[in-house]
């Protein structure tokens, strides 16, 4: 078994202490090491170093290698700039299927809280016997602790085979109505992100479904130069939708522990300690009935009164003044102010 770290996303849910200069997988979010230190060394307590690898985007390679030390440079494999989960998918089995390495694959995103990395391990080692059949894939289901919206959910069949069930079918990210009856259902789960499989199952789940992806860069050869042309003009997918929602032979194991995708504000409140108004606060905040609220600051004085669910946030890069229902939005937000600002330098 390899895992591989995704470590290429630009964490923009968490602008302004995210920017696409240093997204959110280089930063202290949960503990005192960054999101990629916590991943890496989640693994690095039961698998060998020469195991783990992270693919990045080129742009982020000096902080992954200041950040992970141990990491050798053949470990590390490079997109030539940000394309989605689709072709990091797609170039990473490459890289394996090139070197005639057919080896399980983890493909992990890089910034998940896991607070039992025991109990992920075994359902790791679970999966990989999964993933071991012909073109089988594995993932990992969530038992759900709350009608969550921001995540996608797994619909299992009933029948169990050691401790996995098969996939009826993955479920967007639902609304308020919807997630609260899909937590009702004990065969019904968050999607963790993290899928298990073979380079040669991506192989044929690429070519049956992704051949547009995929056929461009089996023609660079490995050729850094070649996939550095030929990779600006690949889609732009998931490879939820490139491939996962599209095949058919897919099995999940659950977990039953505290996960969260630390996707955004919010979501630190659940891993953070609060105060007894339910406020986290980072900084040199000083708040006056106030209650249920984010305040972050890094660079100057906050002083809050009587304000509830709002989430506030400033560094050197911007300030952020959000209602916590509105959340979802500051990704579109921050396009939109981007697209403007394009259109106004004739970029777009």
């Amino acid at each position: 078994m390899k895992v591989i770290i995704m470590a290429g996303g630009k964490g923009t849910r968490f602008w302004p202490r995210s920017t696409e200069a240093t997204p959110k997988q280089f930063l202290r979010l949960t503990s005192d090491e960054t999101m990629l230190q916590v991943t890496y060394n989640r693994f690095a307590e039961w698998l060998p170093v020469d195991s783990i690898y992270v693919v990045t985007a080129k742009l982020y390679e000096d902080k992954v290698l200041e950040q992970l030390p141990h990491l050798s440079g053949d470990r590390l494999i490079i997109e030539p700039e940000q394309r989605d989960t689709g072709p990091c998918t797609a170039l990473t089995a490459l890289h394996f299927l090139w070197c005639k390495d057919d080896e399980i694959l983890v493909f992990t995103p890089s910034d998940q809280y896991i607070s039992d990395a025991q109990a992920l391990r075994q359902a790791l080692l679970d999966a990989e016997r999964a993933a071991c059949m012909d073109r089988a894939i594995a993932t990992i289901g969530i038992v759900p602790s709350r009608p969550e919206t921001g995540y996608g959910y797994i619909e299992t069949m009933e029948e169990e085979t050691e401790s996995l069930f098969k996939v009826k079918r993955f479920i967007e990210k639902p609304n308020e109505i919807e997630a609260r009856s899909l937590i009702q259902r004990p065969n019904v789960f968050w999607n963790s992100g993290i899928f298990v499989w073979k380079p040669s199952t991506i192989e044929y789940y690429m070519k049956k479904h992704q051949p547009e992806l995929w056929e461009p860069l089996v023609r660079t050869r490995g050729q850094e130069d070649a996939i550095k042309i030929i990779y600006p003009s690949l889609p732009r997918i998931s490879v939820d939708y490139a491939i996962i929602e599209k095949a058919e032979n897919i099995l999940m194991r659950p977990v039953q522990f505290i996960w969260d995708d630390v996707g955004n504000w919010t979501s630190l409140e659940r891993i953070r300690l609060v105060d007894d108004n339910s406020n986290m606060l980072q900084g040199d905040i000083h708040a006056y009935w106030t209650e249920n609220s984010i305040l972050y600051t890094e660079n100057q004085k906050i002083v809050v009164i009587g304000v509830q669910d709002l989430i506030i946030v400033s560094t050197d890069e911007g300030m952020l003044i959000c209602h916590k229902t509105r959340e979802q939005d500051i990704k579109k937000v921050l396009q939109d102010i981007q697209n403007d600002r394009n259109l106004i330098e004739g970029k777009g």
